[in-house]
């Protein structure tokens, strides 16, 4: 009897088992569709260089500069990295008023920024960072980058400078409200000047607050003259975040 009974268990608790199965399979046979869930955690791995302004540990936080490079400093090498923007003047002695963060994308990839907001997080966790004071910039392949993180996560940022890059227009609503710096040069043949045109031209009309340099003699690189210019590390500082 009690063998009976736990066959009689057992087989109640399979057809228990079953019956969300059952319904599910019936649904799709009725509409040929099943719903599903997926649910995968992405793994992240990224090189990148940190600087810490050197009197870090006298405030209780600072602002972050996030710096995006080319497509020319790809790889795994970080000494890369240093050969243009903030990480070439920290090398060579140039101190900065913020949290240099300064990551090297794979060869053969562009910039994710699912990617780059885990890394933001990263840095957010274990440094001293104003959340009210992040800045993104980035030259060329580093510029696309700058405006697309923009639009992937338009309330962490306080300001955004993107250097002879360009973007999708249709989506400059998204990040009006952030003030940007834009730069180009005129001469520039491998991302043409309009590619930035548009992008000013799309904040204007959402109501943005940018600014637009371009260079008249500058060709591709825009970015030396950019980032030697004391003014753009002013102009970041007077920039607070607004939406949150």
């Amino acid at each position: 009897m009690k063998k009976m009974m736990l066959a009689i268990t057992i087989l109640l608790v399979s057809v228990g088992a079953l019956a969300p199965l059952t319904a599910r399979a019936a649904e799709a046979a009725a509409t040929g569709q099943e719903p599903c869930k997926l649910e995968r955690a992405f793994q992240v791995e990224m090189k990148y260089l940190l600087y810490l302004p050197k009197d870090y540990g006298q405030k209780e936080s600072w602002p972050l500069l996030l710096f995006l490079h080319g497509a020319g400093e790809r790889g795994d090498n970080l000494e890369l990295v240093k050969k243009h923007g903030p990480p070439k003047l920290i090398e060579a002695g140039q101190d900065f008023p913020f949290i240099v963060v300064s990551p090297q994308c794979p060869r053969d990839r562009r910039w994710e920024p699912f990617e780059l907001a885990a890394l933001l997080d990263e840095i957010v966790e274990k440094h001293k960072v104003d959340q009210d004071r992040i800045y993104v910039t980035g030259l060329s392949m580093g510029g696309f980058g700058t405006w697309s993180l923009a639009a992937y996560q338009p309330k962490r940022f306080a300001a955004l400078v993107p250097i002879c890059g360009g973007g999708e227009p249709i989506v400059a609503k998204l990040f009006a409200p952030i003030p940007a710096w834009v730069f180009h040069g005129a001469k520039d043949f491998v991302v043409p000047v309009e590619r930035s045109e548009k992008m000013v031209e799309a904040m204007k009309q959402a109501g943005g607050n940018v600014k637009f340099t371009v260079y008249p003699e500058a060709g591709h690189d825009s970015w030396t003259e950019t980032y030697a210019n004391p003014e753009l590390y002013e102009w970041l500082l007077q920039q607070k975040r607004t939406a949150k």
